[in-house]
């Protein structure tokens, strides 16, 4: 069984920058893939990023140049860098993890509870 929890989530202004990190409580993240999604009032959850075993990462177009999702040498410890927030990313971020992820939210198998982001202008 596979327990994620989220951090890092908190207010900030406009052009700021936030870490997120998804912690494995009962499980390392070495044979899953990682993904990061978001879901703001009032739409529907999107895909942010994922990152494959292999460390290749896939993020959203829109995304390109501002999040970055890292992995820890320890394998336990996946992160979502975000710079130059804009008040449109304000979102819940949630952490997900599956044996064959990918962009779309059905292809994962586990995920965290997630944790608010708020970016004021």
């Amino acid at each position: 069984q596979v327990q994620l929890v989220e951090s890092g989530g908190g207010l900030v202004q406009a052009g700021g920058s936030l870490r997120l990190s998804c912690a494995a409580s009962a499980r390392t993240f070495s044979s899953l893939v990682m993904g990061w999604f978001r879901q703001a009032p009032g739409k529907e959850r999107e895909f942010v990023a994922v990152m494959y075993s292999s460390g290749y990462r896939i993020y959203a177009e829109s995304l390109k140049g501002r999040f970055t999702t890292s992995r820890g040498n320890d394998k336990k410890m996946v992160s979502l860098q975000m710079n130059s927030l804009k008040p449109e990313d304000t979102a819940v971020y949630y952490c997900a993890a599956g044996r064959s992820g990918g962009l779309v939210e059905y292809t994962y198998d586990y995920w965290g509870p997630g944790t608010q982001v708020t970016v004021s202008s």
